[in-house]
């Protein structure tokens, strides 16, 4: 593993020791679970910002999607627990 120096300033650095203290841990675990946290979040927004541009694209290319209302429907229901048939994509241009 290499080392990394990061700089806190001292409140920050005093907030994590007490939170790891808290929690049962040290500063140092505290903080990488923090990092690998962040960096995991990320990697999903990523990955989901590339889907979406991705189903964008391909909507624009084929003119064909899901209207608002029945995503809607569709996913109250899949909040509800029931499990809704997939809503059906229709043209949206000619």
């Amino acid at each position: 593993m290499s080392t990394t120096t990061l700089r806190l300033p001292p409140e920050l650095r005093d907030r994590i020791w007490t939170l790891a203290e808290e929690s049962g841990s040290t500063g140092h675990s505290f903080m990488l679970e923090a990092i690998a946290e962040r960096v995991t979040s990320e990697e999903l927004r990523r990955e989901f910002l590339t889907e979406g541009n991705e189903r964008q694209a391909t909507m624009l290319e084929n003119g064909l999607g899901i209207e608002w209302a029945d995503m809607r429907d569709y996913l109250g229901q899949r909040a509800e627990g029931r499990d809704p048939g997939a809503p059906k994509a229709k043209r949206w241009r000619e």
